[in-house]
C-alpha cells in the first residue's frame, strides 16, 4: 500500500525502518511519518522528511554509533536528501513527561549532525502534529503513544514559540535562515487565527492575503526557499525587512507583544 506520492520515497521509508529495525530491534515501538509529507504541499526538490522514532527506552552509545553510521551510509547513498531529513528517536517515557521534564533525545535535521540534547515542552507543537496527523510506518496509531494534547495547549505552545524568535531571529542572517524564519512564523500566524496547522506554503499564501504589506517580502521567502542551494553574498541587505516581519508576527500572536 503506497504510503507517500512517491513510490521511491516509500521505498527510502521502508528501507529507513529495515535498518532501525536491525540496529533497535524491539526496542523500536513505533516510527510515525509527519510533516510536509503528510500536511500536503510537499515539493521533492526542497522539502525535509520528518520522522518520529518511539522506543521502549533511551539509546545506548553501541546503539547511537550504529544510528549515526546508519545516517552517513543514507546520505551518501541519497545526496539528493543530504540535509533534508530529520528523524528523531524518543523513549515513551519521554513523551508522557514533556510537559513537567525535558528528556533526552536523539536527533539528526537539516543543519544539524545526529547528536543527542534535550526536549521538553518546548517539542509540544511537534508531538501535536504527530499525535494529530501523523503516519505509522511502523507500530500502532501515534494516538496509542502520545495522550491528548488540547487546543489550548497547542495555541499556548504556538505564543512561546513565536516569542521565542525575538531573539532566535538574530541568529538568521543569511537567506535561507531568512526565509525559514518568514515561513515558520507565517505558519505560526495561521495557527494563532485558525486554531490549526498547516503547511508553510498554505500559510505564506494566507498571510499574503491577509496582510497584503507583507506579501512581496513573503513571496520573496518562498522564492529563497527554493533557492536555498545558491550562493547569495548580500545576506544583510534582506535583513532589516526580515526582522520587522518577525516583529510584526510576534505582535499579533503575543498579546502585549
Amino acid at each position: 500500500m503506497p504510503i507517500t506520492p512517491s513510490t521511491d520515497i516509500d521505498e527510502l521509508l521502508s528501507d529507513l525502518l529495515d535498518q532501525m529495525q536491525r540496529i533497535l530491534g524491539k526496542k523500536l515501538v513505533g516510527l510515525y511519518l509527519y510533516g510536509s509529507l503528510v500536511t500536503g504541499d510537499f515539493d521533492r526538490e526542497i522539502s525535509d522528511i520528518d520522522l518520529l522514532a518511539i522506543l521502549s527506552s533511551d539509546i545506548n552509545d553501541q546503539e547511537f554509533a550504529q544510528l549515526q553510521q546508519m545516517h552517513n551510509d543514507f546520505v551518501a547513498k541519497n545526496q539528493q536528501w543530504d540535509d533534508r531529513i530529520e528523524i528523531a528517536y524518543l523513549s515513551i517515557a519521554a513523551l508522557k513527561t514533556f510537559r513537567s521534564q525535558a528528556s533526552k533525545i536523539a536527533i539528526i535535521s537539516p543543519g544539524e549532525p545526529f547528536h543527542i540534547k534535550e526536549a521538553g515542552k518546548d517539542w509540544l507543537i511537534n508531538w501535536w502534529v504527530v499525535r494529530e496527523k501523523g503516519v505509522a510506518l511502523f507500530g500502532p496509531a501515534p494516538t496509542t503513544l502520545i495522550d491528548p494534547i488540547s487546543k489550548q495547549e497547542f495555541l499556548q505552545a504556538v505564543q512561546e514559540q513565536a516569542q521565542a524568535w525575538g531573539e532566535w531571529v538574530d541568529h538568521m542572517q543569511t537567506r535561507p535562515s531568512q526565509a525559514y524564519a518568514i515561513l515558520t512564523l507565517c505558519r505560526a500566524l495561521y495557527a494563532h487565527k485558525n486554531g490549526e496547522q498547516v503547511s508553510k506554503k498554505q500559510a505564506a499564501l494566507w498571510v499574503q492575503a491577509r496582510f497584503p504589506q507583507w506579501a512581496s517580502l513573503i513571496q520573496n521567502a518562498l522564492m529563497w526557499r527554493i533557492g536555498w542551494r545558491d550562493q547569495v553574498e548580500d545576506h544583510q541587505a534582506t535583513f532589516p525587512i526580515t526582522l520587522r516581519f518577525v516583529q510584526f508576527a510576534i505582535e499579533q500572536i503575543v498579546p502585549g507583544g
